[in-house]
């Protein structure tokens, strides 16, 4: 097999973060090459500098059938590299011909040649073993049908490379065999792949090699044939649990909140209880279900069935509004679009959650100065001007400000969903204390995390999800980095 791709030293560096350090990695023709890795790796930054979307750091060389380069998104799908994103990028109400050819259209003296597309379309779908109509919208299509279809458009215009990145999420398993078996096809054409996923068995049953990157750095590359899983997973963990933040523990009390069987916005039967002073982490991989669940929790998304109480007492027909009058509060995940309103003060992002439960609502600037400054005082928000502006805040001091909101409501229960993500260190050590302030006032938490230090550290239990179910539950000593990534693409707990 002839190379068709070598990276070579390839560093990228966002400000205060080193994202990836001296990656090395090729990738030959007719070949499936696996990326592998946690969350937060490096995979996407890699392909994205692949596709073009990123430049590399200086010090690091792309090179492309023994020719440097240096992409962009438009040098890059003219060499033949194609990225298919998780997230589909098509045109809903177009169909499948208009979506392959959108831009690239067969022309002859300004006149579209439609029947010559439509004929390319129904050559590229036969190839691929699929029977899809020519004429049928992107919307009428699965997804993993429209998958097949951006497949066809890589076939069509003779893409020399394609990067499938989390393909099969949200695919049911007859749509994965599928794919599975398309791109044996593909890869026998000649095309060379590069396959990221974390579900192990679709890496074992479809790649060549894998390559396994763990903190933005290359840990190994290998063969698939006689690897093991356990192996795999190692390099994928690997890090030193003495090194991780050490939180003081807290006296863990009674029940305050359980959901029983909980099924919703596809999470499936979730049974759990959370405890006064207690955290509960809630980890996984992306696409498990873990945020899902959680808008059910706080009655964002529909409960389908299922019970969720606080005290004891069932709460019927949840909604954010009866959640938040239980004491229940949501640090969400997208804190620039769902937490916080950005062109408001801190003051006014820190009073809006409690006008639930004030009797009329109506928003006094006094009051919102009074208390938007009492919170900037407590949670060394900076700048200490509760006038600020919000969208001027770093993203460690916005996240400090969606504290602030629901610290104001006299909060139990607390909800969050990746709370210390895209800030640095130092502010993480600043969110964990006052995580661990609010168990010591008698509140509990429930954590959805992605970063692995952070739910081992953090959590007193570890809920592991897949696929929206409940895969296991762990405490003391096995929650560790091996457990919960086995559980997290495996089997669940026995």
């Amino acid at each position: 097999m002839s190379e068709i791709l070598q990276l070579r030293n390839i560093s990228k560096t966002f400000p205060g973060v080193r994202a990836l350090q001296n990656i090395s990695f090729d990738l030959n023709e007719g070949e499936v090459h696996c990326l592998c890795g946690e969350n937060g790796a490096g995979k996407s930054t890699l392909i994205k500098i692949l596709s073009g979307a990123y430049q590399p750091d200086e010090g690091g060389e792309i090179i492309f059938d023994g020719a440097t380069v240096v992409l962009n998104p438009r040098l890059a799908m003219k060499m033949g590299i194609q990225t298919i994103y998780q997230e589909h990028v098509i045109f809903e109400t177009l169909n499948i011909v208009e979506n392959i050819f959108t831009g690239s259209e067969i022309a002859n003296r300004g006149i579209l040649q439609k029947n010559e597309m439509r004929k390319q379309t129904v050559q590229a779908l036969r190839y691929l073993k699929s029977d899809l109509s020519p004429d049928m919208k992107m919307s009428e299509l699965s997804s993993g049908q429209q998958k097949i279809v951006e497949i066809a458009k890589g076939l069509i215009f003779k893409r020399r490379v394609i990067i499938l990145d989390e393909p099969t999420a949200s695919f049911s398993s007859v749509e994965i065999d599928n794919l599975l078996d398309i791109i044996q096809t593909v890869k026998e054409s000649g095309l060379g792949i590069i396959y990221i996923s974390h579900h192990l068995e679709e890496v074992f049953k479809v790649g060549d090699r894998v390559t396994v990157l763990r903190d933005g750095r290359k840990v190994s590359t290998y063969s698939l044939n006689g690897l093991t899983k356990t192996t795999l997973i190692k390099d994928m963990v690997g890090r030193d649990p003495s090194t991780f933040y050490r939180r003081e523990k807290v006296p863990i009390g009674e029940t305050v909140f359980e959901a029983r069987n909980v099924t919703g916005n596809g999470a499936i039967d979730i049974s759990f209880v959370l405890r006064r002073g207690e955290i509960l982490g809630i980890g996984g991989m992306a696409g498990s279900g873990r945020s899902e669940l959680m808008n059910v929790l706080f009655g964002s998304a529909p409960l389908d069935s299922g019970e969720i109480l606080v005290h004891g007492k069932i709460i019927k027909r949840p909604s954010p509004r009866t959640c938040i009058k239980q004491r229940m509060c949501f640090i969400t995940e997208d804190r620039q679009h769902t937490g916080l309103f950005l062109p408001q003060s801190i003051a006014r992002n820190v009073t809006v959650a409690n006008l639930v439960n004030t009797k009329r609502f109506v928003v006094r600037e006094a009051d919102d100065g009074r208390i938007g400054n009492k919170f900037v005082q407590l949670l060394n928000i900076r700048p200490s001007n509760a006038r600020a502006r919000v969208e001027n805040l770093s993203g460690g001091n916005q996240q400090k400000v969606v504290l602030a909101k629901w610290f104001n409501t006299n909060g139990e229960i607390f909800i969050f969903d990746e709370p210390t993500w895209g800030i640095d260190v130092g502010a993480k050590q600043e969110i964990y204390k006052v995580m661990v302030n609010l168990l010591k006032e008698g509140k509990a938490i429930i954590m959805v995390s992605s970063d692995m230090p952070e739910i081992i550290s953090m959590s007193d239990r570890v809920i592991i999800m897949k696929n929206g179910q409940k895969m296991a539950e762990l405490t003391g000593e096995d929650i560790s980095e091996e457990n919960i990534l086995t559980y997290s693409i495996g089997h669940r707990e026995i």
